[in-house]
Formats: structure tokens, C-alpha cells, sequence
């Protein structure tokens, strides 16, 4: 029996070992903007699998939510920014929805909830002050029904703010202050987290700061140290995490509230869609990103543990690309939920791959490329121009996964649209110029996809076996 409870003993340890040696305050933001969503039970089982314990949603959609219940997964579920009016307008607003996306899921062998996200980078000047207003109330009106609801010492409201919401000329962190156009209202939100012990939740993209700006050294968007870094007083920063971190610091502390906690609400790198995104990049900034957090050792200003949220999960191909055409690729899972790279999440360098999700299935194996005898270059542009109106074609362009020439991106254009719309054979005509092959046209890094089966999509043999079904009832009464 002594022999028999050591060894037991030592098989629940390895699998502790297994799945809990993650990198520290790991968690992963979980989109829904894709024409062709994952089924969430699925999801959830990988996420389990791969020891994933933190997951942020941008809503509580009820799919989500009930597939999440009893799971262990500590989630923070979303407040869209659309509704932010609303719930700011009248207390009542912020009741109803407490009642419908928190309390209902909030009992035993329910959802774990940890925070409640009002708005999504609400204060983003590219808004141009369209939530200034309706921010505060919200959040107050939120926080305030999570206290009658019975919550506060669990659920707390917090607002996930982008980087631009504080500012530094000099480049350096202790230069860092909030704009000014929004001063006002942060000193409201600072002083309500405060009072409710809850976190500022900050976005960090060092790839942004590469994309955004052709002067941005490279070698500072990631961990691996730089030739040239940035001296501030005592302070030295090899990387744009941590000066982007300090800076936050730098500000809270000119307005008063350095002791609040940071948690970095999204943090990631996209994979196609412009010429710094690509798996080898992306690969590269996760590497140094969960090595870092393995570490805890913080950032110069605060030491220790930080709270990181992957960004994101999957790709999602109805996602605006007003800031890019790499906002639908940041998924470190592609839209099918296989893993795109080796990532190791215990932060050791190891070369593993995330397990993917399981229960997939994949429509067939087809594919509309243009007909090989079209070759006027008028005719093909005007076709490419009208298939990529209406279907996803970030993927194609210079630099790219798909840098093909003209022919070849009439081709994938013509397929993404074919698959958007579940291979409906109507959908590859485009006048005569289209084709429905069998053979994969994929070249290279340039995939041509095969659209998944996902919640919505009626499966053909399921369809099929219902006909049959009905026929032979009917046959049956007659």
C-alpha cells in the first residue's frame, strides 16, 4: 500500500508539472468576428488541454458562456462599446445586463468570471472621442449592479485602454503623461478602480510601433536586446514592452495612482497581412514574450509578476482592417484551430506545438480558381477587384503569405469567396471565369483554404439523411 500511494503520489505530481508549468499570469483573448466560428465546446476542451486557466472575451455571447461553465477557466467577459450609451444612460441598463451575461452564469459548476471589460479601447483616437462620455457612467453603473448583485469581492468592471491613452514626446518613460483631451475622464476611472482595489488593463503591440512608423528599430519590437537602448535616468530598456509598460507607470504615478495594479489586456503579433507579419516574427516576439514571463522579473520600474493576455486566440476574417490588413491574422491558431508555430507557454524555449482543436471538420476538398483560358488582364483585375469587395484577401500583396502574380490572385480571390459561401457552386461562375477543381492550388507559403463546418453551416450529410428521413415517413403514412 506505501509503495502503491508513493507512486501515486509521484503520477498526480508529473501532472501537476504537466499542466500547470505555464509561464505566470498567462491567459489568452478569445474573438468571435470570424464568418465561420470554432464550435466554443471544442474550444474550451483545447484551451484544457493546453493548460490555458485565463481566457478575456469581448462579449458573453450564451454559446461561449455555456461552454465555459464548470471548466475551471478564470474568464473576463466583454462589454462591446456600442453599448456603452445604453448602460451609461440609465442604471437600470446596467442591471439587465448584469443579470443576463453574470448573475445567470455565476453560481457552482458555473462560469469562473473575473472582471467585467466595459468597452473595448474605448478612449482610441481613432474614435475621435465618440465614448469620452459614456465611459465613466458605464463603468460606474456597471460596477455599481455588480455590487447589488452580490459580486464585489469576486467580480470587478475594469476598462481595457490601447497604449495611446498616454503619451511621452521624448520617447522616454518618465516623460509619460495621459493625453490631455482625455485627462479629465481618466482621473474619474483611476479614482473608481482605486476605490474597488481593481486593475488598469493596458494593450501593449510592440508590432504596431514597427508598423506604424519606418524609423522604429526593429530589434527593439522584441526581447532579444538591442545596439542601441533607450537610457532613462537609472533606467535602461532593451524593448518597447517594457519602456511602453514604464511609461504607463510614469503617467499613473503623475496623476496619483502609481500602487494600481497592471495587467496587459492584449499583447501578440499577426502572422500576414503586411511585411512584418509573419510566423517567424511572430514566433520570435512569443518566444521572448513567454521566456520573459517565466521569468517574472517584471519590467525596471516594477519588478515580478505581470499579467499577460495573448492576442489572440484564432484568426478572424470579419474583423474591420481600417488599421491594417493584419488585423485578421493574430490568431496563434489559424480559423481551422491548428497551431500556426511551435509556441512554448512554459516560457523554457522548448519547440512544441499547442494542441490544436479537435472535432473539426472540413467541407471538401474543392477549390474555384480561374479558368486557364481568361488571360485579358482588364477582365482580371476587374474580377479581382469585385471577389475581393466581397471576401477576405488580406492574405495577398508584396511580402505577403500569397505574393502571386496577377492570375494567381484572381484565383485565390476566386476560392475565398467560394469557400465564405460554403462552396455553393453558384458562387464560382464569376461569369464563365471560374472552375471548380479538385486539385490543390496552393503554392508555396500561399494556402488555399477549405472552409470548416461550424455552428449554422447545415453539413450535407446530415442534410441528406434528413431528406431521406422525411421520404420515408412519408412513404410510411401513405
Amino acid at each position: 500500500m506505501v509503495r502503491v500511494s508513493i507512486l501515486v503520489t509521484c503520477v498526480i505530481s508529473l501532472m501537476l508539472v504537466v499542466f500547470t508549468d505555464h509561464a505566470q499570469g498567462l491567459g489568452v483573448n478569445w474573438g468571435a468576428m470570424a464568418s465561420h466560428p470554432l464550435d466554443p465546446s471544442n474550444v474550451v476542451k483545447m484551451l484544457k488541454d493546453n493548460g490555458i486557466k485565463r481566457v478575456k472575451l469581448f462579449d458573453a455571447e450564451p454559446a461561449t458562456m455555456k461552454a465555459l461553465s464548470g471548466s475551471g477557466i478564470s474568464v473576463i467577459v466583454g462589454i462591446p462599446n456600442e453599448k456603452l450609451a445604453s448602460i451609461s444612460s440609465a442604471y437600470k441598463h446596467a442591471q439587465e445586463w448584469v443579470k443576463e451575461n453574470i448573475t445567470k452564469y455565476d453560481h457552482n459548476g458555473g462560469v469562473d468570471i473575473s472582471y467585467v471589460a466595459v468597452g473595448n479601447e474605448p478612449f482610441l483616437t481613432s474614435y475621435n472621442g465618440s465614448f469620452l462620455k459614456t465611459t465613466f457612467p458605464a463603468l460606474q453603473n456597471i460596477q455599481k449592479a455588480l455590487d447589488e448583485a452580490g459580486t464585489r469581492q469576486k467580480i470587478k468592471a475594469i476598462v481595457p485602454f490601447n497604449a495611446d491613452v498616454y503619451e511621452s514626446a521624448s520617447g522616454k518613460p518618465s516623460d509619460g503623461q495621459f493625453r490631455k483631451d482625455i485627462k479629465s475622464e481618466m482621473l474619474k476611472i483611476l479614482g473608481l478602480l482605486k476605490s474597488n482595489k481593481s486593475p488598469f488593463f493596458v494593450n501593449i503591440y510592440p508590432f504596431l510601433s514597427l508598423q506604424q512608423s519606418s524609423d522604429f528599430p526593429k530589434e527593439f519590437a522584441f526581447f532579444d536586446g538591442t545596439s542601441k537602448p533607450v537610457q532613462d535616468n537609472n533606467y535602461q530598456y532593451t524593448n518597447v514592452f517594457d519602456a511602453n509598460h514604464d511609461t504607463l507607470i510614469w503617467s499613473l504615478k503623475k496623476v496619483g495612482y502609481q500602487d494600481l495594479d497592471i495587467v496587459i489586456g492584449e499583447a501578440g503579433w499577426p502572422t500576414d497581412g503586411d511585411k512584418n507579419a509573419n510566423k517567424i516574427l511572430a514566433k520570435k516576439f512569443y518566444d521572448g514574450l513567454l521566456k520573459k514571463l517565466a521569468k517574472a522579473d517584471g519590467t525596471p520600474l516594477r519588478k515580478g509578476y505581470l499579467e499577460v493576455y495573448l492576442f489572440g486566440l484564432t484568426d478572424e476574417d470579419k474583423k474591420s482592417i481600417a488599421p491594417g490588413d493584419f488585423e485578421r491574422h493574430w490568431g496563434i491558431l489559424g480559423y481551422d484551430g491548428k497551431p500556426k508555430f511551435p509556441m512554448d507557454l512554459t516560457g523554457k524555449g522548448n519547440n512544441n506545438m499547442l494542441k490544436a482543436v479537435q472535432g473539426v471538420q472540413y467541407m471538401d476538398k474543392q477549390w474555384c480558381v480561374l479558368n486557364s483560358d481568361v488571360r485579358n488582364e482588364t477582365l482580371l483585375k476587374t474580377e479581382l477587384s469585385y471577389a475581393c469587395s466581397q471576401t477576405d484577401c488580406t492574405s495577398l500583396g508584396s511580402g505577403r503569405s500569397c505574393d502571386l502574380d496577377l492570375p494567381g490572385k484572381v484565383s485565390y480571390a476566386f476560392n475565398s469567396f467560394f469557400q465564405s459561401r460554403d462552396q455553393d457552386v453558384r458562387t464560382c461562375n464569376f461569369d464563365g471565369k471560374g472552375t471548380i477543381t479538385k486539385n490543390d492550388p496552393s503554392k508555396g507559403t500561399c494556402v488555399f483554404n477549405i472552409q470548416i463546418y461550424s455552428a449554422g453551416v447545415r453539413r450535407p450529410v446530415t442534410y441528406a439523411l434528413s431528406i431521406l428521413a422525411g421520404l420515408v415517413l412519408m412513404t410510411f403514412l401513405h
